[in-house]
């Protein structure tokens, strides 16, 4: 099974991936606002850093529950 279909089976089945997607999602939309300002103050400079190591965890997470719906798969 390729990680597409399985990103669509967790959407369906698992309200956490969900909400992990739309979490990354928000996140990745306060970013790009934040990157079209031509000046960031030193607050926006700190919340870029932030969001990103947000996104990343999000992501891991969600990368997570793909190797382990592949591993529960493989076992049965």
């Amino acid at each position: 099974m390729k990680d597409r279909e399985i990103v669509e089976l967790l959407r369906a089945e698992s309200e956490e991936f969900r909400q992990l997607e739309q979490e990354h999602r928000a996140l990745e939309n306060r970013l790009s606002e934040l990157d079209s300002k031509h000046y960031l103050s030193p607050e926006e400079e700190v919340e870029i850093k932030s969001i990103k190591k947000q996104k990343l965890a999000k992501k891991d997470r969600m990368a997570e529950m793909i190797r382990e719906y592949k591993k529960a798969a493989m076992a049965s």
